[in-house]
C-alpha cells in the first residue's frame, strides 16, 4: 500500500505502535511511557510537499503547546516527504533555526527521527541508528522545561544514549529491522 493510500489514522497508528513497542517497550526514552499513558502525546500528519507549509505547521504546533498544557509533546509526521535522509537533515536545520527566530529557543526543542536515520560516522547497517529510526520522517517537538524536570528526577540521564546504543547492538540488525517493520502492520 502506498503512502497516498494510507489514511492519516493508519499513519498515526503505525507511529503509535512504534512508540509503544519500541520506544516504550525497550525503554529507549524512559520518559515516554508516562506521557503515553496520560494521553499527552499529540500526533499530527502533514502530507503537503511544500517546505513553507511544513515550517508554518511547525510554528502552529508550537502555538498549540503554548495554549494547551494537556499536551506534553508533539510528533509531526511527514509520510510523503523527506524520503532522502540528507533532505530531512536540511529541513531539520531550517526548522531548528526557525524555532530560534520565532523566540522558541529554550522553550521547545526538536528531536529527529527518520526511517533511514544514520548517525554521522556510523555505518548505515549499525543497529545503533535504530535509536532514531522511525516508521516515517518526523520531528518530535518537546517542552524544554519538561525535559529538565524529567532528567532531574532520573538517575544518570547522561547514560541513556550509551545504554540505547548497547541495547540496539545487542538486539542486532535483524531484530531492529523486524521491530520497525512490525509497526507498519498495524491498522493497514
Amino acid at each position: 500500500m502506498s503512502m497516498q493510500q494510507l489514511t492519516d489514522q493508519q499513519i498515526i497508528s503505525a507511529t503509535q505502535a512504534w512508540v509503544d513497542s519500541f520506544i516504550i517497550g525497550y525503554n529507549i526514552c524512559p520518559f515516554a511511557k508516562r506521557e503515553r499513558e496520560r494521553g499527552s502525546i499529540y500526533f499530527t500528519v502533514n502530507r503537503t510537499a511544500d517546505i513553507e507549509y511544513f515550517l508554518e505547521h511547525l510554528i502552529q504546533e508550537c502555538e498549540r503547546l503554548d495554549s494547551d498544557d494537556g499536551i506534553e509533546t508533539i510528533l509531526l509526521i511527514y509520510p510523503e516527504a523527506f524520503t532522502v535522509f540528507a533532505d530531512y537533515l536540511d529541513y531539520l536545520d531550517i526548522a531548528e533555526r526557525l524555532l530560534i527566530e520565532q523566540g522558541y529557543e529554550g522553550i521547545y526543542q526538536l528531536a529527529s527521527f527518520h526511517p533511514g536515520y544514520c548517525f554521522e560516522g556510523a555505518a548505515s547497517d549499525d543497529p545503533a541508528n535504530y535509536t532514531n529510526r522511525s516508521p516515517y520522517p518526523m520531528l518530535h517537538l518537546i517542552r524544554e522545561e519538561s525535559i529538565e524536570r524529567a532528567v532531574a528526577a532520573y538517575p544518570h540521564p547522561e547514560n541513556i544514549p550509551e545504554r540505547n546504543i548497547e541495547l540496539t547492538r545487542r538486539l542486532g540488525l535483524a531484530k531492529m529491522q523486524a521491530l520497525l517493520s512490525a509497526c507498519y502492520q498495524t491498522d493497514q
